[in-house]
């Protein structure tokens, strides 16, 4: 059930997300394209404060030309392990390090187009630290009880797709 690859093209490099257009031959031998949007992994971030309240960040998301409440996330970067990232995007985002990092899973953000692979991570334990880093100057820090989590998923609050798969993940945990 696998396709083929027949060739492989990059049509645009940015800053952010390349994009390729790869030829393939599906197992029915027909020939087609697929339009890949070619992104790093990154990782995703459940944090939970002293007082079991969820610490999110509210933003304005330009694709979305909405503000969205979103679990802290970031990129990974070079020679840094996702759990290095963690600690790395919280200290930026929202002015925390944490003192234990949990993995709860993984996944994709979007397979059938993009190549991003989101690591789901649970912080806790959590001490004042700051690190200053570009396009953070605009996260408002939202903290919100354990138990109004599912309540802001099912009335449509929390719509992104990382921050629902990773707070369903969590609450799960905690049922």
């Amino acid at each position: 059930m696998q396709e083929k690859l027949v060739s492989s093209e990059t049509v645009y490099e940015g800053r952010a997300v390349d994009l390729r257009i790869d030829t393939i031959q599906k197992a029915s031998g027909e020939v087609t394209t697929r339009e890949i949007v070619c992104h790093a992994d990154c990782i995703a971030v459940v944090v939970l404060d002293d007082k079991n309240n969820v610490i999110l960040e509210k933003q304005y998301r330009r694709a979305a030309d909405k503000v969205l409440l979103e679990i802290p996330a970031g990129g990974i970067e070079e020679g840094e392990t996702p759990e290095e990232a963690v600690k790395r995007e919280l200290q930026e985002e929202i002015g925390y390090l944490p003192g234990k990092v949990a993995r709860l899973g993984g996944f994709y953000s979007a397979p059938g187009y993009c190549t991003e692979y989101l690591h789901l991570f649970l912080a806790t334990d959590l001490k004042s630290s700051r690190l200053t880093a570009e396009d953070t100057d605009e996260i408002e820090i939202v903290r919100v009880p354990v138990s109004e989590i599912k309540g802001l998923i099912d009335s449509g609050q929390i719509c992104d797709a990382k921050s629902v798969a990773g707070l369903l993940q969590f609450w799960g945990m905690t049922v």
